[in-house]
């Protein structure tokens, strides 16, 4: 047994590689398992889970098969004989009948019906068996369709009878006397309702009348009323429904097939022929949206065009002479000359009358080629093929004429794929003469070139795959000295596209048509060494073949200006930035091989568009250019070149090529794309060292001048590329080119930071510009009485700490959901830096408040900053509030060097041992809020778990626990109109209270704590946001709990929300309330109060609501709420009217 592989590229045009093997068999191998399984038939069958099973194995060990069935074949007739015995015997339930015919059906899949067919007895006692047991099946029993289709194709063999169908039928008088219906009639009814079935059957049944209708008996007496009837059913169906499309279906499959055993008959024979298609015309199947409608409407057509045509071949078509290559080879030391037609011929054919039919056909085919669909132009190449071999000479040529104006860049590539597909069947006949070579070939060539942008990408693959398949065909069909003026171009043409295709398949065609050209030409130059390096696997990789393949390729100078003047016009300006950048690499490669041709051709053409309009094409030039000019100082070539050479929009580079030496001199940063930035920036640090000092550490101040005033300029800029450029741009640059400068720089980063957020946008901006901030400063250094223009002093300290805390509160969302994070981040890695310098309290702050929030990589990074500043030595930061706990929670050991921070079950119970400590309780407290109010089950769990212990430790501590209720206070104080935190702070509230965390405070009446947060919820009750509003009610409840007036304020508002109709949750949450706090209400009314919250209807009308909700005040002893109305003035002559509920005086 012997392996081979097959690769698959990854999209993108990525190099990487997968490795598929499969198998090649030697034989039949299972056949002792197979006899089991269909012995076993008669056994399994009763029972859906074992012929399920059955059939299963069956079908993997014949699928191992797909892709050699033929060594099926000595196998097919005991396997039919075994499971024909079961459909044969009376004894056999139909259950075992099906699943027979099942088995049958899984073989006739693998080995092709055309070949399994022909082993079904037909003799002429099957005919009447099997036609009984297909009147006897369900055509709409979906289970049993395999039955259905077998026993249709065992019919179509005992069709083939040499007898008249009517000596079968004998006596028509059965016992009862009525008439039978003779065996012809009964086999056409049942082949016409099968071709109007939706399922397989259908297909059978096309075979079936295939088969019958060309019998000389059926034909004479029945071949006229079918075709009738064939018409009529096309003409009366639309392919409007499914069920139309699937009559239609089977009409012209039944159609093409009669017509496929009929084609060798003259037109004479078929008075039919013309009738049919008029028909088709009428019907313009060209125009269904259906394309197996429409290919089977131009296989149609084209038999039908055979049919108008002697069937002959064309005596004037070109003849190589064998197909086969060991008989050419065998012939070689003979001189052989390709046939040519002689004169008398041609008188022939001048005197063969061409009907006018044909013209019709021709049209059809010809629409066929720029069909949508691939099947249907692969059809119409075939029909074109087929009927231009019987059509004369001069009008064989005005087809091939018609076939070139598909390769028109007016037509669409439908078109150019189905002329090339043409192309390749008329060279495969010999039916394309050699004088059309010259008309043809640059075609071709075109052809294997051809890339047509649409949107984002680009269409021609199967182009390209069809031009490859034409290159095949025509080293089959031509004498190396016919093909010998346009091997440079063909062999050109075909390494370009099996080195540098993007589509794999592309790649492997070309190569595969190469080789073909190579072994049957052997004029192709270095054909034997190319095919040997590019090979089918070798050119599977694509960064093999751009990067090695090709420069070996390039080594042959036949191919080497072809290859490069390709990459140059085709590649470098490709929308796939990979193609882009291999392409480049590619031209680094292939310079030594040219490096003159480089240099004197290549560059110049590069550099108009390295400032042209097309966005990929600078892009691609600018980077071909650099490579380009890498290789050749490289190579030591000395260049004297080019004037300077402005690139707008892109980057501004001036390229100055003098001795060996080139240099990009950037003088604006005024970026389109991302990545340019990055690239660019990374170098300006370098450039600037290079070039902009006048003495060392001393910049050039002319130049220090422009670039910094220009890119502070830029922060104002109204695109966010530009800004976000700009800020990157000041970040790094040098120490000598910030000196002098540093207080301007500042102040344009600060104010970036800050005015621009007042609107929300700019967020990448703001970031870029954050990060500048920490390098500018970082480079500048720290002098604590220094010159704010030259080092971080005590006069701009402050400003680099006010806008760096201030992004940590950057919580600006869009679209793309919390992109304030992005700030967030780069501030918290921009305060480490600059703290390693100088220190701050406010700092540690939020970082604790960021490692305390919901966001795990956020939260991670927060962390990760907290520890390396607590835990920095080198040097050493100064003035960290609450050191040595914090070193006490977070010691320098090996536990805390693997706390991972992204995991809420290891961070939490770490970070709320901060609540503990005075200066980060308020922050560490604000970030819990968002974590233990959250939506995230794991964040919500341990981030509760974890604050939850913390507030039981200090249970009987009451110093402790008023100052973490002040803390609460504080925070939502301070956020109460910020939904982002006011509604996880209340959900956070509702789990306090309902742990009885304050229980401390409860037997206190009316303690300060509760009239607070009292007061606070009864703010956040005017909200309209639903989600707030039922938090507040759950934090209503929970504030039951605690004693004095103040209970009866908070049953006051519970009942004021019982009348509005969006709140009828909070009457299931009094009720569960009344059930935890018994001692609210008197014990004689709680039955009475409980009955009436579950079965009030609190969505009736307002009137009912409120007497119910008043009479739960009186129950309750709380005052009833009164209706109040305000009128405001809102303009002159206009008043606004508001109503609203108050309480009256208790």
């Amino acid at each position: 047994m012997a392996l081979s592989e097959t690769e698959n590229e990854c999209p993108g045009g990525e190099g990487g590689e997968s490795i598929v093997q499969t198998c090649v068999l030697g034989g039949f191998g299972e056949s002792c398992e197979t006899r089991a399984l269909l012995s076993s038939l008669s056994e399994v069958h009763g029972s859906m889970v074992t012929s399920e099973s059955a059939t299963q194995r069956f079908l993997v060990i014949m699928n191992r098969y797909q892709e050699q069935p033929h060594l099926l074949d000595p196998h097919l007739e005991w396997m039919l004989n075994m499971i024909l015995e079961f459909v044969r015997s009376e004894k056999s339930p139909p259950s075992l009948v099906h699943l027979s015919f099942k088995f049958l059906y899984i073989i006739c899949k693998v080995r092709g019906y055309k070949i399994f067919m022909q082993l079904f007895p037909h003799e002429v006692a099957d005919v009447q068996p099997v036609l009984d047991l297909l009147s006897r099946q369900d055509p709409k029993d979906s289970e049993t369709w395999e039955t259905r289709y077998m026993l249709l194709l065992w019919l179509s063999m005992t069709c083939l009878i040499p007898f008249d169908l009517y000596r079968l039928d004998g006596h028509l008088e059965s016992d009862g006397g009525k008439a039978r219906e003779p065996t012809m009639d009964r086999i056409l009814a049942i082949a016409k309702s099968y071709l109007l079935v939706c399922d397989s059957p259908r297909d059978a049944a096309s075979v079936l009348v295939s088969k019958f209708m060309t019998r000389p008996d059926v034909k004479q007496k029945r071949l006229g009323d079918f075709l009738d009837w064939s018409l009529t059913t096309i003409s009366q169906t639309s392919d409007q429904s499914v069920r139309d499309i699937m009559v239609l279906d089977g009409a012209l499959q039944s159609l093409v097939n009669t017509h496929t055993h009929r084609s060798h008959k003259p037109a004479a024979c078929i008075p039919v022929s013309p009738t049919i298609l008029q028909c088709l015309e009428q019907k313009n199947l060209s125009e269904s949206s259906q394309a197996m409608l429409r290919k089977l409407g131009v296989k149609l057509i084209q038999r039908l065009g055979l049919t108008f045509l002697k069937p002959r071949l064309a005596t004037w078509r070109y003849q190589r002479g064998s197909r086969s290559l060991a008989a050419n080879l065998s012939m070689s030391q003979s001189t052989t000359v390709a046939a040519t037609p002689d004169v008398e011929t041609q008188k022939l054919e001048e005197d063969y009358d061409i009907p006018e039919e044909l013209e019709t056909v021709i049209e059809h085919l010809l629409v066929g080629l720029k069909d949508k669909e691939t099947i249907v132009r692969w059809s119409a190449a075939k029909g074109i093929g087929r009927v231009t071999g019987r059509l004369p000479k001069e009008l064989a040529d005005e087809v091939v004429g018609s076939v070139l104006d598909c390769f028109s860049f007016q037509e669409t590539d439908n078109a150019w794929h189905g002329g090339c597909l043409a192309l390749a069947e008329l060279g495969r006949r010999g039916l394309l003469l050699p004088s059309r070579l010259t008309d043809v070939v640059p075609l071709i060539v075109k052809s294997l070139t051809y890339d047509e942008k649409r949107g984002a990408c680009s269409v021609g693959s199967n182009v390209r795959d069809s031009a490859c398949y034409v290159c095949w065909s025509f080293a089959r069909a031509y004498e190396p000295e016919e093909l010998e003026p346009f091997v440079t171009q063909i062999a050109s043409a075909l390494l370009i596209t099996a080195v540098f295709d993007r589509n794999v398949n592309c790649r492997r065609a070309a190569s595969a048509a190469f080789q073909e050209n190579v072994g049957r030409q052997g004029t192709f130059p270095h054909g034997i060494d190319i095919v040997t390096a590019a090979d089918y696997y070798a050119v599977g990789n694509i960064n093999n073949c751009y990067l090695n393949i090709s420069v070996y390729i390039a080594s042959f100078p036949e191919y080497t200006e072809a290859m490069i003047d390709h990459l140059i016009a085709m590649k470098i300006n490709h929308w796939d930035s990979v193609i882009r950048e291999l392409s480049t690499k590619a031209l680094h490669n292939l310079t030594p091989k040219a490096p003159n041709y480089m240099a004197t051709t290549v560059l110049p053409q590069m550099l108009p568009m390295a400032v042209g309009i097309d966005l990929h094409g600078r892009h691609g030039a600018i980077m071909a250019c650099a490579e380009i000019t890498h290789a050749l100082y490289k190579l030591d070539v000395n260049l004297v070149l080019f004037k300077t050479v402005e690139l707008e929009d892109c980057t501004v580079y001036k390229m100055l090529f003098i001795q060996k030496d080139y240099l990009f001199v950037t003088y604006s940063l005024i970026f389109i794309l991302l990545h340019l930035q990055v690239a660019v920036v990374s170098a300006l640090s370098a450039l600037c060292e290079e070039y902009y000092q006048d003495e060392p550490g001393q910049a050039n101040s002319g130049m220090q001048d422009v670039l910094v005033s220009q890119y502070i300029e830029g922060l104002k800029s109204p695109q966010m590329l530009t800004r976000c450029g700009s800020a990157l741009a000041l970040g790094s640059l040098p120490r000598f080119m910030i000196h002098s400068k540093l207080n301007q720089i500042l102040e344009g980063l600060q104010q970036m930071c800050t005015v621009s957020q007042k609107d929300g946008s700019f967020t990448e901006a703001r970031r870029d510009a954050v990060k500048a901030i920490a390098q500018v400063c970082v480079k500048a250094g720290v002098c604590a009485h220094g010159s704010p223009d030259s080092a971080l002093c005590s006069e701009n300290v402050a400003g680099v700490y006010g806008a760096l805390l201030n992004s940590m509160n950057d919580y600006t969302t869009d679209s793309r959901g919390d992109v304030g994070a992005w700030v967030r981040e780069a501030a918290m890695t921009s305060l480490m830096d600059v703290t390693k310098l100088v220190a701050s309290i406010c700092m540690m702050c939020c970082l604790a408040q960021q490692a305390a929030e919901k966001i795990d990589h956020y939260r991670a990074h927060a962390g990760n900053v907290f520890l390396r500043l607590l835990h920095s030595t080198e040097p050493a930061v100064p003035h960290i509030p609450h050191q040595e706990e914090l070193l006490s929670i977070f010691p320098t050991d090996s536990a805390t060097a693997c706390l991972n921070w992204n995991a809420p079950s290891q961070a939490f119970q770490y970070i709320t041992q901060l609540l503990g400590l005075p200066q980060y309780q308020y922050h560490t407290l604000l970030g819990l809020t968002v974590s233990v109010g959250g939506i995230t089950e794991s964040t919500v769990h341990f981030s509760s778990q974890s604050l939850f212990d913390y507030l039981r430790g200090i249970q009987d501590n009451h110093a402790a626990l008023t100052q973490f209720g002040d803390a609460l206070l504080s925070i939502f104080r301070d956020n109460l109109r910020n939904d982002r935190v006011s509604i996880p702070f209340l959900k956070m509230l509702d789990q306090i209270l309902a742990n009885s965390c304050f229980e401390i405070f409860t037997t206190q009446d009316n303690h300060q704590f509760c009239v607070d947060l009292l007061a606070l919820c009864k703010e956040c009750k005017k909200t309209k946001d639903i989600s707030k509003l039922r938090a507040c009610v759950t934090v209503f409840c929970g504030l039951i709990q605690f004693q004095g007036e103040v209970r009866k304020k908070v049953l006051s508002q519970l009942l004021m929300l019982l009348s509005g109709q969006s709140f009828t949750t909070t009457a299931s949450q009094m009720y569960e309330m009344l059930l935890t706090y018994d001692d609210v209400i008197n014990p004689e009314m709680l039955d009475d109060v409980m009955t009436l919250l579950s079965d009030t209807n609190w969505l009736s009308d307002l009137a009912t609501v409120r007497t119910h909700r008043n009479q739960l005040c009186d129950w309750l002893g709380v005052p009833r709420p009164q209706v109040v109305t305000k009128v405001t003035r809102i303009s002159e002559g206009r008043y606004k009217r508001q109503t609203f509920y108050v309480l009256s005086p208790c």
